[in-house]
């Protein structure tokens, strides 16, 4: 017999509250996004799930490779984190410019550091020419 399970995972975009549905039967995975606009209470979330769930347009489903889950609540509780900071929710656009502004600032850096050596340069220069100068005396 297939499991089958659906989550609800509810975020702020910055701008709206999104819900991500995830139905998982047996290793199959699908999911569908919904925008909710304000943030919804439960009522309402039950509401939506009676009224609209058969309307909902899950993507096609991905075969799924399950780890087991730890036993250790708190460790489970860490490595959500670490998923959820690391992965992080957006769009394939909001990724591509998070990408670029990574680059961005790559090449800023690499810039940044080139000035310094400059300067650094410079100013070993200008204390070797005043070295020189004080030998040669007056």
């Amino acid at each position: 017999m297939q499991d089958a399970s659906l989550t609800l995972t509810l975020f702020h975009d910055g701008q709206f509250y999104v819900g991500i549905f995830e139905r998982r039967e047996g290793m199959q995975l699908s999911v569908c996004r919904v925008v909710f606009g304000a943030e919804p209470k439960d009522g309402e979330i039950m509401d939506f799930l009676n009224r609209d769930f058969r309307r909902l347009s899950f993507s096609p489903k991905v075969k799924e490779e399950r780890k087991p889950l730890p036993s250790n609540p708190k460790r489970l509780q860490r490595e959500i984190a670490r998923q959820v900071s690391s992965i992080g929710t957006g769009t394939k656009s909001q990724q591509a410019l998070q990408l670029q502004r990574e680059q961005n600032k790559l090449i800023r850096q690499e810039k940044t550091k080139e000035q310094k050596e400059a300067e650094k340069r410079a100013a070993f220069a200008l204390r070797q020419e005043k070295k020189k100068d004080k030998r040669r005396g007056h």
